[in-house]
């Protein structure tokens, strides 16, 4: 990993996003067998699971321990609401087991340890203080503890997030992407047709699963695959670089969107693609593994319209841009504007939505199709 400016951040960050993402294996192959006794619905009626929390417990914790707790300013997705709860102590507990469990592998990592096991209020307290709102000045991480519950709980497509903002810029970003396929074929075949096909044609999980990130002013993105606890990989593991896909004709293009119609308009990308002459069926996948496919060349298109009245996170897009910009690609608004991520938890001011593309003759197609078929929308 190269040295200079963010160097220190960006490896501890790659370190502890291969930690969580070990945790989320873990905890997803339980999910799977037992069946979702530990899975809780939020107040907007989103997902949670042990995994949300234990991930942002972890990151916090070591985060806080390297750097100093009164030095880390953390925006995260989770509180402790539902976890402190009555009806919520076998949660709890399995979320002590598992943030536990976890940190006494750090130093597989390079990572270190918790003297002894970490106290129930210690966890919480980890997880509570993640509770900054971000915004123009100071330095602040940004995690998305599980980003894509759905799809971790489904057995499918997820990443655990963690990005860098200073002054209102992202800086670095970290996307673990457990489920990814390290092959692009065997990412194609499971979610050509738009409906993703769970029984994935690579049975050996070491054709899955891998870590990339990206710091500002360095010489493009990276990749690395996870460490699995079966096999003894050495830290540090090999990084190789990514990039964008050269495909700029749209009848070649593939393009991805969410699986989610709640936060995205899939009636509106599906003219939008048609008007600029894309001819694949949209791969529908969850999370920011859409902007993983960009930046490893996967897919050459990513697009969202969320619906009236849906405020986009930063923490849903921060670790995604940085990478997908570093790999070569162009990530705006649909005004053709760079994403906001100085004015708090939200990506205020955005203009329609988001698109991610490969290179700039895609984008300036797809900007000029939103414009020429906006006003006949419903959005």
């Amino acid at each position: 990993m190269e040295n200079g400016e963010y160097s220190k951040e960006l490896d501890m960050a790659v370190r502890v996003v291969h930690l969580a993402c070990a945790l989320c294996r873990r905890v997803q192959e339980g999910l799977l067998l037992v069946g979702n006794d530990l899975v809780k619905a939020k107040d907007d009626d989103s997902p949670v699971t042990i995994a949300d929390w234990s991930v942002q417990a972890i990151v916090s914790w070591i985060l806080s321990e390297y750097f100093g707790s009164q030095n880390v300013s953390i925006v995260a997705e989770e509180d402790v609401q539902t976890l402190s709860k009555p009806d919520s102590s076998s949660l709890l507990s399995a979320v002590v087991k598992t943030v536990n469990e976890c940190l006494a592998e750090a130093p597989k990592y390079g990572l270190q340890s918790p003297a002894r096991a970490l106290k129930t209020s210690e966890i919480l307290e980890a997880i509570s203080r993640c509770n900054s709102t971000g915004g123009p000045t100071g330095r602040h991480w940004v995690l998305d503890p599980v980003d894509g519950t759905l799809g971790f709980v489904r057995g499918d497509q997820y990443a655990v997030a963690l990005a860098l903002i200073e002054n209102g810029k992202v800086v670095m970003g970290v996307l673990g992407c457990p489920n990814y396929p390290l092959k692009k074929e065997s990412f194609h075949y499971q979610y050509k047709a738009a409906s993703p096909k769970l029984a994935q044609p690579c049975s050996d999980s070491l054709e899955k699963g891998c870590v990339i990130y990206a710091k500002r002013n360095c010489s493009g993105a990276w990749m690395q695959p996870l460490v699995h606890g079966n096999k003894k990989l050495e830290w540090p593991n090999s990084a190789s670089l990514i990039q964008v896909s050269s495909i700029d004709d749209p009848a070649l293009a593939t393009f991805c969107e969410p699986v989610e119609k709640q936060n995205s308009n899939h009636s509106f990308t599906a003219g939008l693609a048609h008007s600029v002459g894309l001819r694949e069926q949209p791969l529908r996948v969850y999370s920011m593994v859409k902007y993983a496919a960009i930046a490893r060349g996967d897919a050459e298109i990513f697009m969202k319209f969320a619906r009236t009245g849906y405020r986009e996170k930063i923490w849903d897009h921060a670790a995604g841009v940085i990478i997908v910009e570093a790999a070569g690609g162009v990530v705006t608004d649909a005004g053709g504007r760079p994403l906001d991520f100085s004015r708090g938890v939200y990506l205020e001011g955005l203009d329609r939505g988001i698109i991610v593309c490969s290179g700039p003759i895609l984008h300036e197609k797809i900007i000029g199709a939103v414009y020429a078929s906006w006003d006949s929308s419903s959005l």
